[in-house]
């Protein structure tokens, strides 16, 4: 299957795809749309859920719901009747919601949601990764780093050894030590940079959403790079590919065999060219490759 753009209306801000296993359907958040859909493959049908601020993150939890990561907080989302239940809303004496709204976000293997934050404008890097752990039966949430500006490309290696986060204006991809168990991390090391923009010069892109295939390698969107890398665990990059969108912003694996790798794009604020091409921004893309990826973890609510 060569890379194709899927019959669906392009997002404003297309983020935090990923495949629903037992549902065989694609979520996916449009942050500016204010929205939260998904896609069955099998059947051509779409939903779609409205939110009341920016959902930045999304995955999926049981019995029929999703945890969301909203400006204030973080939410159950029921598909079925549309409801919203606040699970915990993020301290006001630590996230300031004017400057401040949740973005990337991924669960880990033991069922704990982490989100990293955002800020607006970026006048200090005051953005922070959030831990919210419901597993013992009531929520406990943590600010667990600190120090960005767009939090973004959150993800886990496959022996849990490691957790990726980027910060996307600084061009720099980090990792911290991770032990699944406690859900604690280590220090934060700096893994792979990438050059900044200079006027007149080719630009590779910024990093920004990720995922990880079962060897452990790391598939990164490049924001306004129009590629995704493929890096080895070592940093070195091992692919790029190239996409029709100028502005990929995140990946995950899908469809039974998860050799399918799903894309998300941006549109707002792209030029018309790109919004009216035969592929325009805010497409969302699909492309088979040779390994697959790691199953998407659940939230685990008690």
């Amino acid at each position: 299957m060569p890379l194709q753009a899927l019959p669906l209306p392009p997002s404003e801000l297309g983020e935090s795809p990923f495949w629903h296993p037992l549902e065989k359907r694609l979520y996916w958040c449009d942050i500016a749309g204010f929205a939260v859909n998904a896609w069955e493959p099998g059947s051509g049908h779409t939903w779609q859920w409205k939110m009341p601020s920016e959902p930045g993150c999304c995955a999926p939890s049981v019995h029929g719901k999703i945890v969301i990561g909203l400006r204030t907080g973080f939410y159950h989302l029921d598909c079925a009747t549309g409801a919203l239940a606040c699970l915990a809303s993020l301290p006001a004496d630590a996230h300031d919601p004017r400057l401040l709204r949740l973005n990337d976000g991924q669960c880990d293997t033991a069922g704990r949601f982490w989100a990293g934050s955002m800020i607006t404008p970026r006048t200090h890097a005051g953005a922070a990764l959030w831990r919210l752990d419901c597993t013992s039966g009531r929520c406990v949430l943590d600010r667990m780093a600190g120090d960005n500006f767009t939090a973004n490309g959150l993800a886990f290696s496959p022996d849990n050894r490691w957790m990726y986060w980027s910060n996307t204006p600084e061009h720099r991809i980090d990792r911290f030590a991770f032990d699944a168990a406690s859900g604690r991390i280590g220090d934060r090391q700096p893994w792979v940079h990438f050059p900044r923009k200079i006027p007149g010069e080719p630009y590779g892109g910024r990093p920004d959403g990720a995922s990880v295939d079962v060897h452990g390698n790391y598939w990164v969107a490049m924001y306004e790079g129009a590629g995704i890398l493929q890096l080895a665990p070592s940093g070195e990059v091992l692919q790029r590919i190239a996409t029709p969108v100028q502005c990929p912003t995140m990946v995950c694996f899908g469809d039974d065999d998860l050799r399918t790798l799903y894309i998300t794009s941006a549109r707002a604020g792209r030029p018309a060219s790109e919004c009216e091409a035969a592929i325009p921004a805010g497409s969302l893309l699909r492309l088979r490759v040779d390994v697959p990826g790691l199953p998407v973890n659940f939230f685990r609510p008690g």
